[in-house]
């Protein structure tokens, strides 16, 4: 039998049931990544209040996870590439979840802030890996289908994660909210197990970048440490800002230079060779900080400026995830369909600058129903872009460079949340500091109506705990409503202009139609020379070996020439 045979053969053999099979596992493992972190978005604002933690360290408890994401999503795709990745995923799964539990013990916001760094090792596994083992049993063009399962998956979780977290927070106490995914990720092993079964791939020696990986962790750290602290702790002109900045380029540059130099780069900079890759990778920013500073700072709103318990801010952020859920299995239907993406991505891109610029506009009074309509216009954009980016990418990407390239896209996008939770995270600390001072008289007015609770109201409020504003008397919580709205939308502006550049990269991506091929058949094909030419091609450059004529050879009277 023939390579082209014997691959078409072995693409045929796994039915659209057995695909489904296959996808159970690691659908179920990315249920388990995605409940384990938004069944505590909702109650982060109560944990960080009884850990008695600042706006600073809330910021830090989701930065801390997504750095560590980042820095670990491009090792795992690398591992990926080297070694077995089925036994990589379930991995990744136990460290997230081991992890996850032990957050539940945190006494301290720092104790918190180390598991969930922890936690987003594991988290980078399951990102990276989900995208590079779903390319090896389905093709781009039918991956669309599945693209909107695992959107599909998301949604569920970023929907009943926050509520489920909301009602165990009032029932139970927060810290059950990091006991919840253990049963189910008891089961996702167990389904991966028995479900995923992938062909292999030629064993390669595993070369880890472990100086790429300790310079890019100091630089971004450095970079967000001084966002975080720069305008509090030190002024923004100062030696700190110098030392910190400083080190910060000097470690990129240094990572750039180490990557050119090692056999195994971290990231290979030959990527950035590929339009696709390097236009996908400046749209996937925008999306992380949009995807990633939304849910983070619409469930603050919802409790610091509209009053709301837990339970009712999961309820609330519906209409976001309502948005993506829809846009994601809608257009990755559609893709399937007509194999076309690059205007369903450019319609996500405007959808994107639409939503953030909306939300920067909302107030603690704004009527809930334009909210809904910004939150939903935002999660439509999120989920149009977000995975099939990944699947652009895949799609253009060489086939034993899959691994790499989509935790490459995933490992910006990764980069892009964290840095833009902790810009939004610093500007809203600044901003609320800012406007407390402005409305120190109002502040003032409403203790003194207080009568008896003033001092203790005013106690708290100099300690510089992140306050439960639900539990404010009406007074105070009026003016403080206003004070975090106000903050909460303004740092909502600083994700516009990296949406309109994504829509630019966009527009620019090269749009080229989807292959019918998974990963390991175009493995298999590049093997055997089918992958990169066509059949034409390939005969043309055979070297004549006998003396049977060709077309070519015929006189334009159709005579045969004697011989």
């Amino acid at each position: 039998m023939s390579a082209s045979a014997s691959t078409h053969h072995e693409g045929k053999t796994m039915s659209r049931r057995g695909v489904l099979e296959a996808l159970s596992g690691l659908l179920l493992g990315m249920f388990v990544s995605m409940l384990a972190s938004t069944v505590v978005s909702t109650s982060l604002p109560v944990i960080i209040h009884d850990l008695e933690g600042t706006q600073t360290a809330f910021t830090w408890v989701v930065t801390a996870t997504l750095l560590t994401t980042a820095i670990s999503t491009p090792i795992w795709g690398k591992l990926a590439d080297l070694t077995n990745r089925k036994v990589l995923y379930q991995l990744a799964i136990v460290i997230f979840v081991l992890a996850t539990a032990a957050a539940g013990f945190s006494q301290t916001p720092e104790m918190l802030i180390a598991f969930r760094a922890v936690q987003g090792i594991g988290a980078g596994g399951l990102a990276a890996l989900s995208q590079v083992l779903m390319a090896d049993i389905i093709s781009p063009r039918e991956r669309g289908r599945y693209m909107g399962l695992f959107g599909a998956v998301m949604a569920v979780a970023t929907i009943g994660g926050p509520l489920l977290g909301g009602v165990i927070t009032d029932a139970w106490g927060w810290r059950w909210n990091f006991f919840v995914a253990l049963p189910v990720a008891v089961a996702a092993l167990v389904m991966v197990q028995q479900t995923l079964h992938i062909p292999a791939h030629p064993r390669k020696q595993t070369r880890i970048d472990y100086l790429g990986i300790v310079l890019l962790s100091a630089s971004v750290s450095l970079l967000l440490i001084w966002v975080t602290l720069a305008g509090d702790s030190f002024e923004w002109m100062s030696i700190e800002t110098l030392l910190m900045v400083g080190g910060a380029v000097i470690g990129a540059i240094l990572f750039v230079v180490t990557e050119l130099r090692v056999r195994e780069p971290l990231v290979p900079l030959t990527l950035f060779r590929n339009l696709t890759f390097t236009l996908s990778v400046i749209a996937s920013i925008a999306t992380g900080i949009a995807m990633f500073g939304a849910s983070v700072f619409l469930s603050q709103y919802m409790q610091l400026a509209r009053g709301a318990t837990p339970t009712e801010a999961g309820l609330m952020t519906i209409p976001m995830i309502a948005g993506l859920l829809v846009a994601s299995i809608g257009v990755g239907a559609l893709i399937t369909r007509t194999g076309r993406w690059k205007s369903f991505l450019i319609v996500g891109a405007v959808l994107l600058i639409g939503g953030a610029s909306l939300l920067s506009t909302i107030h603690y009074d704004t009527d809930f129903t334009l909210v809904s309509i910004y939150m939903a216009m935002l999660g439509a954009g999120i989920g149009m872009t977000m995975q099939n980016l990944v699947l652009v990418v895949q799609n253009t990407s060489r086939p034993e460079e899959i691994g790499v390239a989509s935790s490459g896209v995933t490992f910006f996008r990764s980069l892009g949340g964290t840095i833009g939770v902790s810009v939004m995270g610093a500007a809203l600390a600044s901003q609320v500091t800012t406007l407390v001072s402005d409305r120190t008289a109002d502040i003032q007015a409403a203790l003194l109506s207080l009568g008896d609770q003033a001092q203790t109201w005013a106690a708290q409020l100099q300690s510089g705990t992140l306050p439960q504003v639900s539990a404010m008397p009406e007074a105070l919580r009026v003016v403080f409503e206003d004070i975090y709205a106000t903050g909460i939308s303004r740092s909502f502006l600083i994700a516009v202009p990296f949406a309109v550049l994504s829509l630019l990269a966009i527009v620019f991506l090269p749009n080229k139609p989807l292959t019918t091929m998974t990963t390991s058949e175009r493995l298999q094909a590049s093997e055997a020379d089918f992958a990169t030419v066509s059949v034409t091609e390939g005969m043309n450059s055979l070297t004549a070996t006998g003396t049977v004529p060709t077309r070519a050879d015929e006189p334009a009277d159709g005579s045969r020439s004697a011989r």
